[in-house]
């Protein structure tokens, strides 16, 4: 699992935020939990001087169930800091180091408080539809398509798509059915769990795989179906969004719990929201597409020593 040792969870502070609305027809938020965390890099020019070093590290962004404020910065007079959305769903902060002199460290670390809420899945789900393709936003028809490991264009997985759910009325229930199938077919499996990234074809194989093979096949499916869904990434952890309009042709995003306690359309994770999305072009290699967006590096001279900071702040 990509993000396993990521992050440590910890000093997490309940707020008194319950049961705010998101928007009238999505989902709902409960209590809120508020934590502060840093991302960054440092870099020590331990072998010889370094130059021309440009460093990008993802940090969390605003979402409606997560709100996000820079509190601190620490960041050296020889680095310049800036920062560039990716794909409309990754915040990525650009860290340009033109010259490091031998023996001398560079540092550029934020630090954020993260409000995250949980999520409560709506009262009427009637009234949702699965969207018309042909006048969806391009943000919204790119998680339509196929991304690595989630194998939405194979035959078998468009054979399922017609079937399962193919009796149920509305689309809540259509994509409800595609969840319990994919719960009840593929097991959660420990072993997986550290395994290279295997996706929605090897877990509808082996029926077996962790919380990233359950939601690869959940979301290739759904979008086989017509229907939009993207991965939610969290420390340690990933999960399914699927995306619906309202009667109003209003668009709405709505979380399950693939691997783990059953959660359909609601969230109880408090856990910070690292990145969303599962199909990007990375700016220093737009040519490939990536799942998530890591950490990255580059630069010429002596071999810098590199520490990635990606930790929760103890009270």
């Amino acid at each position: 699992m990509l993000l396993a040792t990521a992050l440590t969870l910890g000093a997490v502070l309940p707020a008194r935020a319950q049961f705010q609305a998101a928007s009238p027809e999505g989902a709902r938020l409960g209590e809120t939990l508020v934590q502060k965390w840093k991302a960054g890099v440092i870099v020590s020019a331990s072998s010889g001087p370094c130059q021309g070093i440009l460093a990008t590290v993802p940090v969390p962004t605003d979402w409606p169930e997560q709100q996000v404020t820079v509190v601190d910065e620490e960041i050296s007079s020889s680095a310049r800091v800036s920062y560039e959305m990716v794909g409309g769903t990754v915040k990525q902060m650009k860290v340009v180091i033109p010259f490091l002199p031998a023996g001398q460290k560079a540092v550029a670390v934020v630090t954020v408080e993260v409000r995250r809420s949980s999520q409560i899945a709506p009262e009427n789900t009637g009234v949702y539809q699965i969207p018309d393709g042909r006048r969806m936003e391009p943000a919204v028809r790119i998680h339509l398509g196929p991304s690595p490991a989630i194998e939405s264009t194979s035959p078998k997985i468009k054979a399922l798509a017609r079937q399962i759910g193919a009796d149920k009325e509305n689309a809540w229930d259509k994509v409800e059915a595609i969840y319990d199938w994919v719960r009840q077919t593929v097991t959660f499996d420990e072993a997986y769990v550290e395994a290279p990234v295997r996706g929605a074809l090897a877990a509808l194989g082996t029926k077996k795989g962790d919380c990233e093979d359950l939601s690869s096949l959940f979301i290739a499916i759904c979008r086989a179906a017509g229907i939009p869904a993207r991965t939610v990434w969290v420390p340690g952890h990933c999960y399914p969004e699927f995306y619906l309009v309202d009667a109003e042709g209003q668009g709405h995003w709505f979380p399950c719990q693939a691997a783990g306690s059953r959660a359909f359309g609601e969230m109880p994770d408090h856990r910070p929201i690292l990145q969303k999305g599962d199909n990007f072009r990375p700016p220093h290699s737009p040519r490939e597409r990536k799942r998530y967006l890591a950490e990255w590096l580059t630069g010429a001279g002596g071999r810098p020593q590199v520490q990635w900071v990606r930790e929760l702040v103890p009270n």
